[in-house]
Order: structure tokens, then sequence, then C-alpha cells
């Protein structure tokens, strides 16, 4: 059994928002410094790509395994050791002297971040019980999550601009070590399992190869193409290995992912409006990056700061939709946060070769952000409602392969639509014309994603306490956060 200490709640939240807010930032601070690594370490052009998608790969491969494995042997043990993954390897790549060692370096962070993520979020849904608390909570850990995204692309510009592009590697150490200080001084040690069941390893080969062929596939459409035989191949190739995933995952005894979760509402809507809302939000950040700085001429750092009213916008939502989530049901979030981003993204496809700023980009970046801000929220909430204990960690591995597939798929997407309005033609005016359409196909995204909020959710309070769920630690934790909020 889980032994929580009553008195750290809040270190515990701590140290998951600070993991977090640092997988987040790695997502986003390396997009704006590929140029200067690409000059600094002489990366192909086509090679250079491989820095974002193989962090991408292995993070998304192997999240539903890194969820299984803290569940078996320990959530506090797996973030720690994740957490020490992902920093070595983030001092590696900051030391890269060729091409090939930043990206395992990359691959490297991505195992970590695997591991720890859905240790992180499964020690929040483990300490605080189902209700308010636990809203308010997963709140916090979602304005911190948004946040890491949007204020990388600000570290990566002022980081490569003045200090160098090693340092968006370097940045990731003071955070790594700061969160397993406060793991080691605020999670207690968890006793051993009575009986412990065997990874599921079958399960755990078909799910990280058919994801990361799944990846795999989309991410290399910017060289391949869709029609592409590779394309189609690696694509079959990952249906396969996902089939296969189910049938074996039917059978087993102590499955990887057990499928019956997939019969709550909670959990199948909110993994489907998670994986909706990350492409959405990724887009936002890509091309409004590309548009400032292809389009408007902006450099690295003057772009990394417009993202300033993105993050603020996000934080401001998180903190509205916490307040909706734990007074009223999810879907009163949901929906008009669904809406208002779509809104943001259809005023953002509205964007002209010869705007600026403040007449294309501050407006629509803070109705979009305080839109995907109601929807982040509460939808880790919705995805962790109903769970048992004892299947935290898989459930939070799910929602976060959602997330990371979402974004990742979703780009590489709209990337190829993009790209296909564009066409060979290279000037502001046509670059400007493709990013606008990605936009608007994002927008979409968001109108299906409030749908989903409407005919799959259940139209109760998100979180209704369940009997597996409550220890008498968890209400002192539900205080004390309360105490905090307030």
């Amino acid at each position: 059994m889980y032994r929580n200490s009553p008195e750290r709640p809040g270190v515990v939240l701590a140290a998951a928002a600070v993991a977090q807010f640092v997988f987040a930032l790695d997502m986003s601070v390396v997009n704006v410094a590929l140029p200067a690594i690409r000059t600094a370490l002489g990366f192909a052009p086509l090679d250079l790509s491989w820095v974002v998608h193989v962090y991408a790969l292995f993070f998304g491969g192997l999240l539903l395994l890194g969820g299984c494995a803290c569940d078996l042997y320990g959530r506090r043990r797996m973030f720690l050791l994740g957490l020490a993954v992902f920093g070595v390897c983030s001092l590696a790549g900051g030391l890269a002297q060729a091409p090939w060692q930043l990206i395992a370096a990359r691959a490297g962070q991505g195992v970590g971040a695997a591991a720890a993520a859905p240790a992180a979020l499964a020690l929040l849904t483990t300490t605080f019980a189902e209700g308010p608390g636990r809203v308010r909570a997963l709140g916090v850990w979602s304005a911190v999550n948004a946040a890491g995204g949007a204020l990388g692309v600000l570290a990566g510009g002022l980081l490569t601009e003045y200090a160098g592009w090693r340092w968006v590697m370097l940045i990731n150490l003071p955070f790594v070590a700061f969160a397993s200080a406060l793991v080691l001084a605020g999670v207690p040690s968890e006793a051993a399992p009575a009986r412990r069941e065997r990874l599921d390893v079958p399960g755990a080969v078909l799910a990280s190869g058919g994801v990361g062929l799944l990846v795999l596939a989309v991410v290399r459409t910017d060289a391949q193409g869709w029609g592409s035989p590779a394309t189609w191949g690696t694509l079959a190739a990952a249906g396969v290995l996902l089939s296969g995933f189910v049938f074996a995952e039917s059978r087993a005894s102590a499955p990887l992912l057990r499928l019956g979760l997939l019969r709550s509402r909670w959990v199948a809507g909110a993994n489907v409006l998670v994986f909706l809302a990350a492409a959405g939000q990724f887009a936002a950040f890509y091309f409004v990056s590309l548009y400032m700085q292809q389009v408007l001429g902006m450099g690295a750092a003057a772009t990394g700061a417009a993202f300033l009213p993105f993050s603020a916008g996000l934080v401001a939502g998180t903190v509205v939709a916490t307040r909706i989530t734990a007074a009223r049901a999810a879907r009163a979030s949901l929906v008009p946060g669904s809406l208002l981003a779509a809104a943001g993204l259809a005023w953002f496809a509205c964007i002209s070769p010869g705007g600026s700023f403040l007449a294309d980009v501050l407006g629509p970046s803070l109705v979009t952000s305080i839109g995907a801000g109601l929807v982040l929220a509460p939808v880790a909430a919705a995805a962790t409602t109903g769970i048992a204990r004892h299947e935290a960690g898989m459930a939070s591995g799910l929602m976060n392969s959602s997330r990371q597939l979402g974004g990742s798929i979703g780009l590489a997407v709209l990337a190829t639509v993009a790209a296909h309005r564009t066409g060979t033609d290279t000037s502001p005016a046509a670059l400007n014309d493709g990013y606008a359409l990605a936009l608007a196909v994002a927008a979409g995204l968001f109108v299906i994603a409030a749908v989903v909020a409407v005919v799959v959710l259940p139209r109760g309070r998100t979180g209704a306490a369940h009997p597996q769920m409550p220890a008498p630690a968890t209400r002192q934790a539900d205080k004390q956060l309360e105490g905090t909020a307030s």
C-alpha cells in the first residue's frame, strides 16, 4: 500500500509541477535554436528535423510502458530514475560535438521523460482524493505544463541569441536537480507489493513499436510525402503492431493497458479531447513562431518575447477553469474553452504578409491561449476520474500518450497541409498562405473537441469520489491545497 505523507502534499505537487514544466519546456525550447544547431554541428537539412522528432518518437512510444512500470515498481522510484536519465542526456546533448551525439541525447531525453511524466501525474492522483482538491492540484499541474510549452519558445530565443544553442539543453539541469530534491524530501518510499506482477513484455513491445512506427511515419512525411510507399508501409506496420497490442492486452493477466479502462466515458472522452487540444496548441506555437520569423522578419529573441501574452493567457485560462471545474461539471469549462480556442485560431488564420505583432498576433494569442487553458486544466482531472489507485500510472501514461501523440501527429499533418498550399514558392506571401491554412484547420480541431465534450463526457461533476481512492492523507492534502489556493 502507498505510504503517503500527510504533512507534505504541497511538496508532491511542486515536484510534479517542476518536472512537467521542464518536459513541456523541452518540447519547444529546441525549435528556435535549430538554425544555430545546424550551423554549429553541420547537420544536413533533412536530418535537422530529427533533433525534434526523435524526442517525440521515444517519449510518445514509451509512455504506456512508463505508466505501467510506475504502477509495478513504484511511482517515486520511476520518477527519480526518469529524472536522472533525462538530466544526464540533457548534459550529453549540451556537450554534443557531432549530429549523431545530439540525436542520441534527445532519444535518451525521451526515454527519461516517458518514465517520469506518468509517475509525476500518478503521484498527484494518489496524493489528492477525487473532488475539488484533486481538480485544484491538477489545475496547477496543467497551468505549469502549459506555461512550460509557451515559455520554451521565449527561453529558446533568448538562450540562442545571447548564450548559445547549447544552453537550450543545459537549462534542464537545474530544474531536474530541483525536482529530484523535492521528491527525495517530500515523497516517501513505497512498500514493496506483497505479490509483484510481471511486466507485460509482449504488450510493451507491441505498444512501443506500434506507437513509435506511427509517429515515425507521420513525422517523416516532410521528406517522404503522404503518398510514398515508405509512408504507407510504415503506417501499415504500425497498424499491425497496434492490432496485435489490443489482442494481447485482451488476454494478458497484468496488461499494460486494461482495455476496460477505455469503456469509461471520462477516460475515453478526455483522451480524445487532449489529443485534439494538443494538436491545436502545438500548431499555434509552431506556425505563429514561423510566421513571426519568416514572414514578419522578427529575430529569435523578439519572437520568444512575443509569446509572453500567450503564456499569460494559458495560465489565466487554467486558473479560471480550475475554479469552474471544482464547482461544476467539466463540460462547463471544456465546451466554451474549445470554442474560444477555435475562434482564436480562426482569427490567427487571417494573418497577412504585411501584418504586425499588434495587428495579427497579440489579439488572437490572448483568445487562443485563454481558450486552450480552459480546456487543458479540466481534461487532466477528467482523464483520472474513477481510476483505482493501482491503475493511476496506467491512466496517467495513457493521457500523456494522447497529449504527446496529438502534438506530434497533429503538427506533422498540419505541416503537410501548409507545405501543400505553399508548394515550391518560399516567398513571404506563399509561406503566409500555408501557415494561415494550417491554423484554420487547427481551429476545426478545437470545434471537434467541443463536440466530443458535449457528446462523450458525462454530465456529472468531475471527480466524484471513487470508493477505491480515498485515504486519510488525501483529506489533509485537499485542505492544505485549499488553504494555499485561498
